[in-house]
């Protein structure tokens, strides 16, 4: 299968191509030439398999053509080595939880996958590969811990100084080895855009073989789509199937993307909701119809911090640039930070759930926008201890923290340090 520019200014090129480069020539990102839709077989017995078998049909779809069988099937075991349990709230409210895996979010599902693509690619290649990535959070973590000890590959973590929890900053920053962590004075968006220019210096492009790891990779976002298929999954067996809507807080907008393709992919999702923070161009887009990014705004949903979100181009591409057809489909929601945390709080007084800071934003918009009939599922993104300090101050018992993020909090900070200046980034790099 080939792959395409958002841009479409430069030529389509092969799934390793799109994988190792990252973003197009033309700065557009890369999209699959078609989206294979699952048969109808598949959806009526979907609630027998098990979340490795549903992942493994749905990544044959997608990269079937380029990847042999039994390498396939072996990346995908390898990823999905953890649960990812839908839990029920109340009345027709449920969460998926995204937080099982190795650093306890989300992200580790397409980091991992993508680490793993990327290996089998880079097997028989001598050269090594820059994978650059931004995080708000949870990224870097996942990003670099997919990728420790990867022969031929080295990680370099851009990420805002000071505005990440501890803890997730710990996920990253004690690693070494084959790791380095960036320290850059500015906002996510400063970072996203740095490694955006390098993926566009002709020199830097010469002399070194980049790639990215955020959500603009095509290896990222879309093994994200096999949660959702999971999900459903469950749903199903419950008997809770029909009339699904999903709510997914919104960052950088790899995680609805993905969404957005299983749904193109025959996955029965009624409608969507993407919860926003007080970053929230996307829900101004969707009550105007015009984009206007903006500087992010530092909030306690840190990962959310993004004033222009990337995958904002995939979403207009998917649905032919049309405002009607994305409107239609997905509706928006906005949180201040105090609302955020009264949605942390009212969940725990009802349910004795724990939710994190993005957690709450999907669990409080469906609260306010779900439609007798229908059923309920957000993303819960990451588990609540990342964000100890925020949560604890709103429970009347401390969360715990896993013993797997205790481990990173007892290692030694190891970063470099840089301003938000291109110049000297490249010049780190060289």
């Amino acid at each position: 299968m080939k792959y395409y520019s958002t841009n479409r200014k430069s030529s389509p090129v092969s799934l390793r191509e799109a994988v190792i480069k990252g973003l197009a020539p033309d700065g557009g990102l890369y999209m699959p030439e078609r989206i294979v839709r699952l048969p109808d077989e598949f959806y009526r017995h979907i609630h027998r398999l098990s979340f490795q078998d549903i992942a493994l049909t749905v990544a044959q779809a997608f990269f079937g053509e380029d990847i042999d069988a039994q390498a396939l099937e072996t990346i995908v075991r390898d990823t999905l080595t953890f649960d990812c349990p839908v839990r029920p709230l109340h009345d027709h409210l449920y969460t998926l939880e995204l937080f099982h895996g190795p650093t306890l979010a989300f992200k580790d599902v397409g980091a991992r996958f993508m680490a793993r693509l990327i290996r089998h690619f880079v097997t028989t290649d001598s050269q090594t590969i820059q994978v650059l990535v931004a995080t708000s959070g949870d990224t870097g973590s996942a990003v670099a811990n997919g990728f420790l000890g990867v022969d031929g590959v080295q990680v370099k973590v851009l990420y805002p100084r000071g505005k990440v929890s501890t803890i997730q900053e710990s996920q990253f920053t004690t690693l070494g080895r084959n790791i380095t962590a960036i320290e850059v004075d500015g906002t996510f968006d400063d970072c996203q855009s740095l490694v955006k220019q390098a993926f566009i210096d002709a020199e830097l492009n010469e002399r070194l073989h980049l790639t990215s790891a955020n959500s603009i990779n095509v290896a990222r976002f879309l093994p994200q789509a096999f949660y959702y298929f999971y999900a459903y999954a469950q749903m199903k067996l419950m008997g809770r199937e029909d009339q699904l809507v999903v709510c997914v807080p919104s960052g950088n907008f790899g995680n609805l993307c993905a969404a957005l393709f299983a749904r193109e992919m025959g996955l029965p999702i009624k409608r969507f909701i993407a919860a926003n923070n007080a970053n929230d161009v996307f829900f101004k887009y969707l009550q105007t119809g015009t984009y206007h990014p903006k500087p992010s705004i530092p909030t306690i949903a840190n990962a959310m911090d993004v004033g222009n979100p990337s995958n904002f181009a995939r979403i207009l591409d998917l649905y032919g640039e049309s405002y009607e057809k994305i409107s239609a489909l997905i509706s928006g929601s906005r949180f201040t930070d105090d609302e955020i945390r009264t949605a942390i709080r009212t969940c725990y007084e009802r349910t004795s759930y724990i939710l994190d800071p993005h957690g709450a934003c999907g669990y409080q918009a469906l609260c306010q926008q779900l439609q007798t009939g229908e059923h309920g599922l957000f993303c819960e993104t990451a588990h609540p201890a990342k964000f100890k300090e925020t949560v604890d101050a709103l429970l009347p018992t401390p969360v715990p923290i896993p013993e797997r993020l205790s481990r990173f909090l007892q290692g030694q900070k190891q970063t470099l340090r840089i301003e938000n200046d291109f110049a000297q980034f490249k010049a780190l790099l060289l």
